[in-house]
């Protein structure tokens, strides 16, 4: 599923299934925000890795048309939402973690991560 949702898996393979919907260079930045408390477009725009407007826009209509997260309106005019993780969005934290892990083992250069990330569990 790429970045239209019903176009057919490229093959029965579990990684590049997976791979279409978070292979890209943003989407589990986003998932990461979302982890650490990010809900509102404004917030995930201060990310450090300056994703722009358009790519966040359409990652997030991505994310929302792969079941990874449900978008809720809080204000009308203009329209603005807060995004939450789905219970499937939510698994991909032990993927996360592990990417994480993995970086910091074997690329010293990164950040390590708070504890409160690595430690949370699964909602």
């Amino acid at each position: 599923m790429s970045k239209s949702t019903n176009r057919e898996p490229r093959s029965g393979c579990p990684i590049a299934t997976t791979l279409d919907i978070v292979g890209d260079r943003w989407t589990l930045i986003i998932l990461r925000d979302m982890l650490t408390g990010k809900s509102k477009f404004s917030q995930f725009l201060d990310s450090p890795e300056r994703i722009t407007t358009n790519v966040l826009t359409d990652r997030l209509a991505l994310m929302e048309g792969a079941g990874l997260v449900q978008k809720t309106p809080y204000h009308l005019r203009p329209k603005r939402f807060d995004y939450a993780l789905t219970e499937k969005g939510l698994a991909l934290l032990p993927v996360l973690q592990e990417i994480c892990r993995w970086a910091n083992r074997f690329m010293p250069e990164t950040w390590t991560p708070p504890p409160s990330f690595m430690k949370r569990k699964g909602d």
